[in-house]
């Protein structure tokens, strides 16, 4: 019978240019440990599009502007039980004033 897993996936896009910043830090959190086996994760790239509003602060791209940049979106596991310090270390580490980040839960047997 199917029930929800102690793990979590995290998906989270950022410039490619900090891709391999980001992956090193979600892997010293912890996260990306399946087994006997870390700092796995898989990545893809995308294209991300945004207009910052009135009161932004962007790293990229100027107020009021449609921004596009190429990104990469990077994907892995995490135990729920380091959740929450994953995520305080992967938004300390992201270029972006408001990183978008997913977190998905997985079922298990």
């Amino acid at each position: 019978m199917l029930q929800e897993s102690k793990y979590v996936k995290i998906k989270v896009t950022v410039p490619k240019e900090n891709a391999d910043e980001i992956r090193q830090v979600l892997g010293e959190a912890g996260a990306g440990k399946v087994g006997n086996y870390e700092f796995c994760s898989y990545s893809y790239p995308v294209i991300g599009r945004f207009r910052p509003l009135a009161g932004a602060n962007p790293a990229i791209g100027k107020v009021g502007e449609l921004e596009e940049i190429d990104e990469e979106c990077i994907e892995c596991i995490c135990s729920v039980d380091i959740l929450e310090s994953v995520i305080t270390k992967l938004k300390q580490a992201h270029p972006y004033e408001e990183p978008v980040i997913d977190i998905i839960s997985l079922l298990g047997l």
